[in-house]
């Protein structure tokens, strides 16, 4: 699924989108009219949110986020990035929500039955993987290899990346989340799909984004009541609460700013939206796959 980029990648390091849908995908379970949609060309399919980032002076490749379009998703890395000896160099997960770890199943003996892929993990994550099944499987078989990571501590992936996670405030059912920096020689990269409203949050997001070229952040829905369940079930920043701490930066900072992991309900997810054309006025930057923002 190629997708043509508006920054021309002249980089050997740099962040490629690969995919900028909620968990759920679109078209979305139970949505018939979004299925027909897309068989008619009306609409285009949209991958979950992942990132990829690649260092091809190290020839390594990495992803973020094992989404339930990862298969299709590292085949891109590898048809349209790189190709190396390793499917993927490494995994790095933020939480234990179906949209951002079940793509691991696909390294089990069902299917690829890998050997000891890298998969980097929180201290809950770990402990989810490790002890519930399926996952348990993978680690026992040795289809994937845990790597500790700890919150505010750099981990240096590469000669020229580095990345550091961080906690971030969201429903941890099952695993804390974390969002990423990303480190590259040239440029900073904040990557936080998935958190709650900005204000729960112990860090201010308009600081944290002018200390960073590229922030990709929780672009879920884009107003309140926007579908038909109870709202505070899935609490995120709407994106109209989002541009509101940021009505009075300059252009120059919200074009930093790179909204991702749009729910199949938000307006933004389409190019042709009134919603999303405003947006871009305004400076803003929507997340497409095939992106490219070098390091």
């Amino acid at each position: 699924m190629k997708s043509k980029s508006f920054l021309q990648n002249t980089a050997d390091t740099y962040i490629v989108v690969l995919g900028v849908a909620q968990d759920g995908g679109f078209p979305h379970i139970n949505n018939s009219k979004e299925f027909e949609a897309v068989k008619e060309n009306k609409v285009h399919k949209a991958l979950v949110t992942s990132l990829g980032v690649v260092d091809k002076n190290n020839n390594k490749k990495f992803i973020f986020e094992a989404t339930p379009d990862m298969p299709e998703q590292l085949s891109i890395l590898e048809s349209d990035h790189l190709k190396n000896k390793n499917i993927i160099d490494g995994v790095f997960l933020t939480h234990a929500h179906i949209g951002h770890y079940t793509g691991l199943m696909y390294f089990g003996r069902e299917a690829m039955g890998a050997k000891n892929i890298p998969v980097y993990a929180m201290p809950r994550m770990r402990s989810f993987l490790e002890n519930n099944g399926p996952w348990s499987q993978l680690v026992s078989l040795q289809n994937i290899t845990i790597h500790p990571i700890k919150t505010d501590v750099l981990l240096q992936i590469t000669e020229t990346i580095q990345v550091t996670p961080f906690l971030v405030p969201h429903r941890d059912e099952y695993s804390e989340t974390v969002g990423y920096k990303i480190i590259g020689s040239n440029k900073k990269a904040l990557f936080i799909p998935d958190i709650n409203k900005w204000s729960f949050w112990k860090k201010d997001i308009v600081k944290e984004v002018k200390k960073v070229d590229y922030a990709f952040i929780d672009a879920t829905f884009f107003k309140n009541g926007e579908i038909p369940r109870p709202m505070a079930e899935v609490p995120h920043p709407f994106i109209e609460e989002t541009i509101k701490l940021f009505n009075k930066e300059s252009k120059e900072v919200k074009s930093k700013i790179i909204f991702i992991h749009f729910n199949h309900s938000n307006p933004i997810l389409q190019k042709v939206s009134k919603e999303r054309i405003k947006l871009e006025k305004q400076g803003y930057r929507i997340a497409n796959t095939g992106d490219i923002f070098s390091l």
